[in-house]
């Protein structure tokens, strides 16, 4: 999958997540849109995650220290470096 496919596949499960969150604010006895909304956060995190093994970092997170790891954004292009929608 290239990068700007992966990029639109996370942004489709950003859409639904979202979606299913404004639901269960009037509905949040629904088990079925409860598991749904588990179902696509966990794709969400694979699909990020096979984005950032290919690509760097999906988003800045947070840091404790540089020993996490979590500091290789600062090896990769900076966001005006490339073209963030092209892929």
């Amino acid at each position: 999958m290239s990068k700007a496919e992966l990029k639109k596949k996370i942004f489709s499960y950003d859409f639904a997540i979202h979606e299913l969150v404004l639901f269960l604010d009037t509905h949040p006895t629904n088990k079925k849109a409860m598991a749904l909304l588990e179902e696509y956060r966990k794709r969400r995190a694979e699909l990020v995650t096979a984005y950032e093994e290919r690509y760097g970092a999906f988003i800045i997170k947070p840091c404790d220290t540089p020993a996490t790891g979590c500091w290789k954004w600062l090896e990769g292009p900076w966001p005006w470096e490339n073209n963030f929608m092209e892929g």
